[in-house]
């Protein structure tokens, strides 16, 4: 790859009175012109936040990284952007991640860039970032923050997966708000995102399978004091990148997309890797669609025993060799020479890897678990589809058929579910509408409806549920989520009524409603719209343009990218 004159020239390049206004404006922060005059120019993208706790730290790692910038002869710039902090945000970080993507996007354009370093930590942050910077298309490396401190409470390992056993115990009397204040305090114990292989560690061990990360990226624990000197080698990397004009279009390649889904399979990754898969793919101009993720990981087993399919942490995958110890186990099912942002073909991240702890990261040939990865459904009830996680679900519910249960928004399930009275049993099917991207609008996470309290009490752990949203990668269960169209789009779904007969079956890949084509078109007639239809602003603006969870969830005028150049010049 031929290096090439620097973007940045364009601005601090220039002579007479563009050049005077672009070079003067960045002396007053004290800056000297031979710091930006025929140097990379490379922007820090930050999603630092303290409404993003998981996200807190990345002030200190972006000073990390610019140490490994200055170091290759480049001048780094850091700039912020919207900054998705998913325990916070209200309604759901989800709604905002299209926005991001646009902030990243623009930011990226619009500034005097030769490449950019994108610091991603909490779920929602991973693939906006990404999704902004794909249409840009200029050098680009990403730096995760990395996972907490696995937690400790009485005597044993916990993280953000035992929230919902936390829940499910107080509410059925096995557990106390004094014992609950007690584990809240011991389990998020340091800086950095979920412990658990939830979204924000699946988005992370994306990046590093797609290639747009060094190796290891994804599971150093973000109080190691290996994550900086991650971020600084990349701050180095990023400068040589540009030299190289190694861009995102030449990393992100159909097989590349292929590689992290099979990656996904191997680690039990969240339901959430889908949709900012196909957000991202629709950036770059790859070609992929939900069927792919079942085709591309067919057989591919489950290797890594983490939480919610397994036992451990992300602190001991670390210890157990990370994602280039799971990625040699792959090495036969890899699409090997694919480029990565290390300049070498991903075979050569991994080549040197070593497994160091067997009951963490399984072979291929003795896997942790034979289920694994995403299974898409398909049915009546999901004509353009629906998802799960069988390593995460109960095997006694794979084929089950039962009368449905249903809510027709989220309040009426927090109204309703524990109600004494309400016509519920363990062979029921909760079914909870209007949770999509029109409809909640934003698509929250509220796939893994709790019980109700009295089956909870009767020592019912597990049931078939089924909504048009998504559910925490930390999350775990029966669960059938991303149904495609939604409510609020009309889909089948739509119209389901208590005491329906349901029946998934995971082998057979199906979800369907015991009604005929020609009932449920009856009942469509009949269908009013029961979702709130915003009026302006953001999510007026979203609710308008938002594609459905089987394309991703982005917006259609965003798919593709507009490249690097600025059309317009204002001096």
């Amino acid at each position: 790859m031929s290096e090439k004159k620097l973007r940045s020239s364009e601005w601090f390049g220039r002579t007479g009175k563009d050049g005077f206004i672009y070079r003067s404006w960045m002396k007053n922060q004290g800056i000297p012109a031979h710091e930006f005059k025929g140097k990379p120019v490379i922007g820090i993208c930050n999603t630092w936040s303290e409404l993003t706790p998981c996200n807190a730290h990345f002030r200190e790692l972006a000073e990390s990284v610019k140490h490994g910038i200055y170091e290759a002869g480049g001048f780094p710039v850091e700039f912020p952007v919207m900054s998705l902090g998913e325990t916070l945000i209200k309604p759901t970080a989800m709604l905002y991640r299209n926005l991001a993507s646009m902030d990243v996007e623009e930011s990226i354009r619009a500034n005097p860039l030769d490449g950019v370093v994108l610091l991603c930590g909490c779920d929602k942050t991973t693939p906006s970032l990404i999704m902004g910077a794909c249409s840009v298309n200029i050098p680009t490396i990403v730096v995760s923050g990395g996972a907490m401190l696995t937690g400790k409470y009485e005597g044993r390992d916990i993280s953000t997966s035992d929230v919902w056993r936390f829940s499910e115990a107080q509410r059925s009397g096995r557990m106390t708000e004094e014992e609950m204040n007690v584990a809240e305090a011991c389990m998020s114990r340091s800086r950095g995102h979920c412990a658990v292989m939830g979204t924000a560690s699946t988005m992370a061990v994306m990046t590093e399978a797609l290639g747009l990360s060094l190796p290891e990226n994804a599971a150093i624990p973000a109080a190691d004091s290996r994550r900086k000197l991650l971020a600084h080698l990349s701050g180095m990397r990023i400068v040589d990148m540009v030299k190289e004009d190694l861009k995102l279009s030449d990393v992100l390649t159909r097989e590349a997309f292929e590689n992290a889904i099979i990656a996904n399979a191997a680690i039990g990754g969240s339901t959430n890797f889908i949709i900012h898969l196909l957000a991202i793919a629709g950036r770059i101009g790859v070609e992929l669609t939900i069927d792919d993720f079942d085709t591309a990981a067919k057989g591919v087993p489950l290797l890594v025993n983490l939480q919610p399919s397994g036992k451990y942490f992300m602190e001991d995958l670390y210890y157990a060799g990370g994602i280039p110890a799971v990625m040699k186990e792959l090495d036969s099912l890899l699409h090997r020479e694919t480029i990565t942002v290390s300049g070498k073909p991903i075979a050569e991240n991994y080549r040197n890897a070593a497994c160091y702890n067997r009951d963490v990261i399984a072979t291929i040939a003795e896997p942790f678990n034979q289920l694994a990865g995403i299974t898409v459904l398909k049915g009546n009830l999901c004509p353009n589809g629906a998802v799960m996680k069988p390593s995460a679900a109960n095997t006694a519910l794979m084929q089950h058929t039962g009368k449905a249960v249903v809510f027709e928004n989220i309040e009426d399930y927090k109204a309703r579910i524990d109600d004494p009275l309400l016509d519920v049993d363990e062979n029921s099917v909760l079914v909870l509408k209007n949770v999509g991207p029109q409809g909640y609008p934003g698509m929250p996470e509220v796939g893994n409806m709790s019980l109700p309290k009295k089956l909870l009490e009767k020592g019912v752990t597990d049931m078939v549920r089924i909504s048009d949203g998504r559910m925490s990668g930390t999350g775990f269960g029966t669960v059938v989520l991303h149904v495609s169209p939604e409510a609020a789009a009309g889909g089948t779904i739509a119209i389901v009524q208590d005491g329906d007969l349901i029946t998934l079956d995971v082998a057979s890949k199906t979800l369907h409603l015991a009604l005929s084509g020609e009932d449920i078109e009856k009942r469509k007639q009949n269908m009013l719209p029961s979702y709130p239809q915003v009026q302006r602003g953001y999510t007026w603006l979203y609710q308008q343009n938002v594609e459905q969870a089987h394309l991703g969830a982005d917006f259609g005028f965003l798919k593709g990218g507009s490249g690097s150049e600025v059309l317009r010049d204002s001096h």
